[in-house]
């Protein structure tokens, strides 16, 4: 652990480096200002002892008043430049942030299906906002700081050295039992930091997730049992922040004690050698108040310790996420291919989520450009886990895809996907207009989206809408009803011009009487283009060119719809067994996000 610290500690100082020359400036002030707090006590020194007590002739700027008047001046420079380095430090620590919170949020971006997978969302958005906000913290509040107080300790060991030795060793003789202390604690309160970082995460995704099933809570009456839940949460959390509290709680008196303690020894010492008459009043004076600015800072030190402990952690959390660029997507590697043919080929693929529980065996079929082809089977058959692989969300282990006759691996994947619409039984909207929900990016302008609503039957409610497609989307489309967000997808579908169009499941929670409008669309969006469907229901998969009929991982009929019935195979127990042919996809633990990233999703 104290090896991860020390790395992230240096990357942490890495990400200064495009600022150093303002960081310099900013250092330079918190030597003026340290240097104007140094000499505050030796002006009052040189006033008691030379004009208080001594009565020593004044003269020009060797007087009382001149003395007034330095010791003003100080105190104003002192105030002046502490608040150009304040705001100095903070403008660069939140131009760091910036930068930092955006690279975060390009990784996840950029992560591999198979990292998201088994990353929790609380997790990634805990990274992404907690975990900055504490390097925030730790850039604009600790580590010039930390720096400050660092020279004002070093400056006043060494004003004290140079007035007293004996007085100075004194002053100094406590601090080894405080720091001992302190070293002490260090090791709880960074793991309970660990603790609290991990519980933040596990709150933020047990809220994401109750968030967006708050209806099917509501409509099972589990509200008892998901408060339950999340009390358990909000309880290990309590624990937790108050061991945290009472850590800080420790740390400040300590040093407040410790300051008693050495004022106390200091006053003790000194007045004996004033009575000896071996000190003056004015350096015992400026020695007390050397003791308190001594202990400020080292109070400061204290009250941070755990703000740096907290951001260590969070840094570590940070920088293993960002660890992740060797793994993360590279979009613009491979053959650049700006239209696919839509000529799509497994040979003998094989593929397994998890080490060799393979999901798909040896699967083999051919989809010429502008087919239709349907994939039937029952759940866990391996049919969404196709359409994974057809979009490079996952690689295969064995085999080799090949889009017109280029292996998959070899074409540039911004360019394949951007070739591919994924049209999903579960429609994902986002929290923006219509129009931009269509387009998602600004390379398709309002007419194309006009054009697209219109192909789609989309435009058929739209039209009614107050804002038309300016008419803003609630969270995940909750004010459309399923059959309004479906022919919004396919609108999106549309939109993106794909050469290769998949429908998985896009009918599936469809009345009938939206159907005929969905159906309408689909043999809009897939004239002249490569068709892929998922579906069960039969009319969907009747018009099909082929189906391929999959039963445990494995191709086992593929034929038109007649021919199929003909054999009297595993097909037509399936049809004859009823209207559906296969329940909704669900191969794999991603069947949902499986087509996370494509231009249609």
């Amino acid at each position: 652990m104290k090896s991860a610290t020390s790395s992230s500690l240096r990357r942490l100082l890495s990400l200064n480096r495009p600022h150093a020359k303002k960081i310099a400036l900013a250092a330079f002030f918190v030597l003026l200002v340290n240097g104007a707090l140094l000499l505050q006590p030796y002006i009052l020194k040189v006033v008691i002892d030379d004009f208080l007590t001594q009565h020593v002739a004044q003269q020009g700027l060797y007087s009382l008043p001149a003395m007034g008047i330095l010791y003003f001046a100080v105190v104003v420079a002192a105030g002046f430049f502490s608040v150009a380095q304040v705001n100095l430090v903070n403008q660069i620590g939140q131009k760091i942030m910036r930068g930092l919170r955006t690279r975060v949020f390009r990784t996840i971006q950029l992560l591999p299906l198979k990292y998201l997978d088994r990353t929790s969302t609380g997790s990634l958005i805990t990274r992404a906002t907690n975990d900055v906000e504490a390097l925030s913290d730790l850039y604009t509040d600790v580590l010039m700081s930390l720096f400050a107080d660092a020279f004002l300790i070093l400056g006043i060991i060494g004003a004290m050295l140079l007035i007293d030795v004996r007085l100075a060793l004194v002053s100094l003789c406590v601090t080894p039992g405080m720091f001992a202390v302190i070293f002490l604690l260090r090791t709880k309160i960074k793991k309970n930091f660990q603790r609290v970082k991990r519980l933040i995460g596990r709150i933020n995704g047990f809220l994401a997730e109750n968030l967006s099933g708050m209806k099917l809570v509501q409509s099972f009456c589990a509200e008892k049992e998901k408060k339950a839940g999340f009390t358990g949460l909000n309880g290990e959390y309590f624990k937790s922040t108050l061991f945290q509290v009472r850590m800080n709680s420790v740390l400040r008196p300590l040093s407040d004690v410790f300051q008693n303690l050495t004022v106390a020894l200091l006053l003790w010492y000194g007045m004996g050698r004033i009575g000896a008459s071996t000190l003056e009043i004015g350096v015992l004076y400026a020695f007390t108040t050397y003791v308190k600015q001594f202990f400020s800072p080292v109070s400061d030190i204290a009250d941070n310790y755990t703000t740096i402990q907290s951001a260590f952690v969070s840094a570590d959390r940070i920088f293993e996420l960002l660890d992740q660029a060797p793994t993360l997507e590279d979009l613009d590697a491979g053959l650049p291919l700006d239209r696919l043919r839509g000529d799509i080929e497994f040979r003998h693929v094989w593929f397994a989520y998890n080490d060799e529980d393979w999901v798909l065996k040896h699967v083999s079929f051919h989809v010429l450009p502008g087919e239709t082809v349907a994939f039937v089977g029952e759940t866990g058959a391996g049919k969404t886990t196709i359409i994974s692989l057809v979009s490079a969300f996952y690689a295969a282990q064995k085999g080799e895809i090949l889009v017109d006759g280029i292996p998959i691996g070899d074409i540039r994947k911004r360019d394949l996907r951007r070739n591919i619409s994924v049209v999903l039984q579960d429609v994902f909207l986002f929290s923006e207009t219509i129009g931009r929900n269509v387009s998602l990016n600004d390379e398709i302008d309002s007419e194309e989206i006009e054009d697209a609503l219109k192909t789609s039957y989309a435009k058929v409610f739209v039209d009614f809408l107050p804002g038309g497609i300016d008419e803003p989307v609630m969270e995940r489309g909750s004010t459309l009803s399923a059959g309004q967000r479906q022919l919004l997808s396919f609108a999106r579908a549309i939109a993106h011009d794909p050469a290769v169009i998949v429908l998985d499941e896009a009918t599936a929670n469809i009345d009938t009487s939206t159907e005929g409008l969905i159906q309408k669309a689909i043999e809009n969006v897939a004239r002249d283009r490569t068709t892929l469907v998922i579906a069960h229901r039969l009319s969907t998969i009747r018009k099909a060119d082929r189906i391929v009929v999959m039963r445990d991982g494995e191709v086992v009929e593929t034929g038109d719809h007649e021919s199929l019935m003909d054999r009297n195979g595993y097909y037509a127990e399936m049809v004859q067994g009823g209207e559906s042919v296969g329940e909704n996809p669900d191969d794999s633990p991603e069947s949902s996000s499986g087509t996370r990233g494509a231009a249609a999703l």
